[in-house]
């Protein structure tokens, strides 16, 4: 299955991902293709909302100390849910739907999230650092924020501008 990464301004990042009940092949099939297009895009993260499934399904993979992701640092999340929350930290994010653009958004700085694996085997993980930030970035897509949504509003304003701006001088390239 090859998937594409879904870019703003497309409506489909804004709807709300759907409970997975079935953990059949066709899930772990998702989830394998979801992990090639992450990896393509050279990403840390990626929900399935992304990549047009309204499922809640994520994966993150954050490099090691070598900048180096493998299978063994893959985590895939089915149905996360946030359970505890502490601390607040700003980190400059990024994401695939939204390229070339980073901006500081504030988070929790830990957080202790349930959910369940390929299989639906329950499972919590206690996340703080980049971690942290990436699984609350990911579960905000399931729940149809992105990261430019949190932005001032000037910050949201001047980030449209130069969005525009810039899809447009990508157009004019491929003329």
């Amino acid at each position: 299955m090859k998937l594409i990464i879904v870019e703003y301004p497309d409506k489909r990042l804004k709807e709300k991902s759907k409970l997975i009940e079935r953990f059949d092949k066709e899930l772990h099939e998702l989830l394998d293709s979801m992990y090639e297009a992450m990896i393509k895009s050279n990403g840390i993260g990626l929900a399935a909302i992304q990549v047009g499934h309204a499922k809640q399904a994520l994966l993150l993979n954050i490099p090691d100390e070598e900048d180096k992701q493998s299978m063994e640092t893959l985590i895939e999340m089915i149905n996360p849910v946030i359970t505890q929350k502490s601390g607040e930290t700003v980190y400059q994010e990024g994401c695939l739907s939204v390229p070339s653009f980073y901006e500081d958004i504030n988070r929790y700085e830990n957080i202790i999230v349930n959910y369940q694996d390929r299989d639906g085997n329950t499972k919590t993980i206690e996340a703080d650092g980049l971690l942290s930030i990436a699984v609350q970035h990911e579960i905000d897509h399931l729940n149809g924020i992105l990261f430019i949504d949190k932005l001032s509003y000037s910050r949201r304003k001047k980030f449209e501008k130069e969005y525009k701006r810039v899809q447009k001088e990508k157009k004019l390239s491929k003329e």
